[in-house]
């Protein structure tokens, strides 16, 4: 069960965040409150904070010098051991969940409220009306999602980015698999017959040198991972960006 503010302290005015797109929604939303984040949070891109080292492995004792009121974390992203040691040395945690677009906004607005905010940002409000509206027609495709390689790991079942394609008129081949994040080989991965690959550039970097090769014959489409894993400003944006990408990739 994901938690819950406390209601009965102030309003956190320092505040970590180990996620790079709460990160990014947080530092658009109110300036000043971020004194801390990961080495992975790249936007915005003059964001000047300490780092605190990664999302896997955060520097505990970086956090708690920085005195904050309330650590960002995500069920996913962070690993519970660490956000349960930062609880027990006294610190407040916030851990998000986030496995579709609807849910991403529900949990952009806790965050946001939590962190101080006394109204939604416009670019919220923009994103949401943008993801509610009919998205622009486009070739159904079914796909493989690759993740990693080395070994080949893909999109699997009740997934964030699996959603956000759905919703552009994409069908995750792995969605009912019983994990996640599989680990399959690329054999399987060319056996399901896709109509199309996504390859996007993080969490591995998938390139035009990296990543098509294995997959002779096949459409493959090169997208920003920001665009289809982070939930945060750039949802405004990603229909497009990553329905340009799509597209191009079936010409």
């Amino acid at each position: 069960m994901r938690d819950q503010p406390q209601r009965t302290r102030t309003r956190p005015r320092r505040a970590v965040s180990l996620v790079p797109s709460l990160t990014e929604a947080i530092a658009e939303t109110l300036p000043g409150v971020l004194v801390g984040a990961t080495n992975w949070c790249t936007h915005p891109a003059d964001l000047d904070v300490p780092r605190v080292g990664g999302t896997k492995n955060p520097d505990l004792d970086r956090i708690l010098a920085l005195a904050p009121d309330l650590v960002i974390a995500n069920e996913e992203e962070n690993r519970a051991p660490d956000l349960d040691a930062l609880r027990t040395a006294g610190v407040e945690v916030l851990v998000t969940e986030v496995r579709n677009v609807p849910q991403a906004f529900r949990e952009l607005d806790r965050v946001l409220t939590a962190c101080g905010a006394t109204t939604r940002p416009r670019w919220l409000d923009e994103a949401e009306r943008t993801w509610s509206a009919p998205l622009p027609a486009g070739p159904r495709a079914t796909a493989v999602v690759p993740i990693w390689r080395r070994p080949w790991m893909v999109l699997g079942r009740d997934t964030f980015a699996g959603d956000l394609l759905a919703r552009l008129g994409v069908r995750n081949l792995f969605e009912d698999h019983p994990e996640r994040y599989p680990r399959i080989p690329v054999g399987e991965l060319l056996d399901a017959a896709p109509d199309l690959v996504v390859l996007p550039d993080e969490p591995y970097r998938f390139t035009a040198a990296d990543g098509p090769e294995a997959f002779p014959g096949l459409p493959c489409a090169l997208v920003s991972g920001r665009h289809l894993t982070w939930y945060g400003p750039s949802l405004a944006e990603a229909p497009r960006v990553l329905g340009e990408a799509l597209r191009a990739a079936r010409r």
